[in-house]
């Protein structure tokens, strides 16, 4: 007896995390159609075989149409699939993280956009709580050895906000002079001549990534 093909659905779902008043959030959006239709869950869409080269093209491409954002960092996770995930069918979603500075996030906020803390970034539809707990210990883990909490923030930066980026996705408190050394021994980051921060009494040099991709240390921060 011949059997219906069963085609999964193939969709991407995107972790986006941004610094807001030095706790890491999570961007969800409120879902307009069913399944779960009203409550909020990660940005997401179905892959287009026609339109997209890559998942990560369809990544960047729902990011864009569906929420008007643009990370500044963007890689994949992994991949969640099964019977159960999603209950219109089989399913596989690649899952990415994005990273992206405040700023950002801010001027694209809308009644279906919101920022969570992470301690609040629960009880999401589908699996969306294990993939948001998934790319926060990547995330972690990989902040420990490269430059990947320097995307949360703008082009331009102090020290200090650099060393709070860290703290805040590494989830503890690092010494301050130890963390400026380490970073001036990486050469990570370059000052960018003429340009200090006004934020505070008292002016701090303002500097910017050596490079705009993530750069990986030989030891931890």
């Amino acid at each position: 007896m011949n059997q219906e093909l069963i085609r999964p659905i193939l969709t991407v779902d995107i972790v986006v995390l941004t610094l807001h008043e030095q706790r890491v959030h999570v961007v969800v959006q409120k879902r307009d159609k069913p399944p779960h239709a009203g409550h909020f869950a990660l940005i997401g869409g179905y892959v287009r075989p026609e339109e997209d080269v890559s998942t990560a093209a369809a990544a960047a491409r729902v990011l864009r149409d569906k929420a008007g954002l643009t990370a500044r960092l963007l890689e994949q996770l992994m991949t969640f699939s099964g019977t159960e995930r999603d209950p219109r069918g089989w399913s596989a979603s690649v899952a990415y993280y994005g990273l992206l500075p405040y700023q950002d996030v801010a001027q694209q906020v809308r009644r279906n956009l919101k920022m969570l803390p992470l301690d609040r970034a629960t009880g999401l539809p589908f699996d969306h709580d294990t993939i948001v707990s998934k790319a926060l210990e990547r995330c972690r883990r990989r902040a420990a050895y490269s430059s990947l909490p320097a995307f949360l923030l703008p082009i331009a930066f102090t020290q200090s906000a650099l060393r709070h980026a860290y703290e805040a996705v590494l989830g503890r408190a690092l010494n301050d002079s130890a963390f400026r050394r380490k970073i001036d021994e990486l050469r990570v980051i370059e000052p960018l001549a003429g340009n200090v921060s006004k934020a505070t009494a008292r002016p701090a040099q303002l500097y910017r990534l050596g490079r705009g991709h993530i750069v990986e240390f030989d030891r931890t921060v």
